[in-house]
């Protein structure tokens, strides 16, 4: 869960480029390709495909790779999408979702209409509870509306919805353990790193004692997860720095 984040979360980030920290552009939208995953990020003509992102932060997000310009084909919008049931009626819209912004795997839906009603009007669905996604509309699943949850209860443990402040010292602390953590490392390991580096966090900042504590155990109980988000990391970087050499080559030759 470490790497999930909300579609408004990325709406009006700022893509920078990860190498030079050029202004790409303001991101406007998050598309879906064939295969039910986040592909691209967008902002007016251009487009961003998601295994060059480099990191998502606050309200920026960095690429490895050069933009899309010409616009990528069988692309799909889940924002306020309809909702249908099997027998074909209209439930509600999609009104926001999460996915993890390094593999593009969707966590949950958000939904809001009569679908919601009885949970204040937003209301949580899991992709086990889609039947299937169409270009106009996500159709669930039989009595799934029997085993809805709020948007609060649905959501609780996912990194997108920590507080600002911890979401930031999980980043601090992250970036400091990305060269300190490998592929290899045993769970104690990973754990013991961690604590470490929130140690040295807390002698060298005047963060709230309370959010670091609240960053340090979310980071523990994912250890697992920024194990690979550090790993996935370095192999993206590898694969820019490939792409780069290829297009300087080309360019010579």
């Amino acid at each position: 869960m470490l790497n999930f984040v909300r579609r408004s979360q990325i709406i009006g980030c700022i893509a920078i480029d990860g190498s030079t920290a050029d202004f790409v552009g303001e991101l406007e939208e998050v598309w879906l390709d064939d295969s039910g995953r986040i592909a691209y990020f967008s902002g007016g003509e251009t487009y961003l495909p998601v295994e060059g992102i480099a990191g998502v932060g606050m309200g920026a997000v960095s690429v490895y790779y050069p933009p899309v310009i010409d616009t990528p084909e069988n692309l799909r919008c889940l924002h306020e999408i309809k909702i249908e049931s099997t027998l074909g009626e209209t439930l509600g819209w999609v009104e926001d979702f999460l996915f993890d912004w390094q593999t593009g795997e969707i966590a949950a839906y958000i939904v809001a209409g009569e679908i919601a009603t009885p949970f204040g009007g937003r209301a949580v669905l899991y992709p086990e509870d889609v039947e299937e996604i169409t270009t106009d509309k996500v159709i669930i699943r039989e009595d799934v509306q029997n085993q809805l949850r709020g948007e609060s209860e649905g959501l609780k443990g996912f990194f997108s919805e920590k507080s600002q402040q911890v979401q930031h010292l999980v980043h601090i602390i992250g970036d400091r353990l990305d060269h300190l953590i490998s592929p290899g490392d045993k769970p104690e390991v990973v754990r013991v790193k961690i604590k470490e580096v929130s140690d040295e966090v807390a002698a060298s900042t005047n963060h709230p004692h309370h959010a670091l504590q609240e960053a340090t155990e979310f980071l523990q109980e994912q250890w697992h997860s920024l194990q690979q988000s550090i790993a996935r990391a370095g192999e993206r970087a590898k694969a820019s720095l490939d792409a780069a050499w290829k297009q300087i080559h080309q360019i010579k030759s």
